[in-house]
């Protein structure tokens, strides 16, 4: 590909709305990605091109990380960033809901990053007071996901 071609295609992705572009051509490959903006959207803000999954909503009100801080019980964060999944498979039941009792050891979710399937357990005895993540959403390393009173 030359100077002038590359020049080009840059310019085109970044004008366009794609988030991400890619390019394999006799042993020359090109990854472009835009960065997130959050856009707010009545009392939401709205993460816009997120790379690698679907676009979630996050509340303005509160973040959960501010959430989490402020209220008792034992929270249990995200060893990893990947995306959260609180089932083992599209068409089973949630590992826990929200007013379960956990034991510690007992599988909450899981967190898949780089085609890994990652187990998140308790690590206390209790109930499951609040689920911070929607399933499916990407979650990063520390973020809040669930409170066990």
């Amino acid at each position: 590909m030359e100077f002038e071609q590359l020049i080009r295609l840059i310019q085109t992705v970044s004008d366009s709305e794609l988030t991400e572009f890619r390019y394999e051509e006799n042993g020359v490959k090109i990854r472009m990605g835009k960065k997130q903006e959050l856009q707010p959207v009545g009392n939401w803000t709205v993460e816009a091109g997120c790379r690698g999954a679907a676009v979630t909503p996050v509340l303005q009100e509160k973040a959960p990380e501010e959430k989490a801080q402020k209220e008792e019980g034992k929270i249990v964060s995200s060893p990893l960033v990947g995306v959260f999944y609180e089932a083992p498979a599209e068409d089973a039941p949630p590992f826990v809901a929200v007013g379960d009792t956990v034991k510690k050891g007992q599988v909450l979710a899981i967190v898949e990053a780089m085609k890994l399937m990652n187990e998140i357990e308790s690590e206390t005895d209790g109930v499951i007071e609040e689920i911070y993540v929607e399933n499916g959403t990407a979650v990063e390393y520390g973020q809040p996901l669930f409170r066990i009173v």
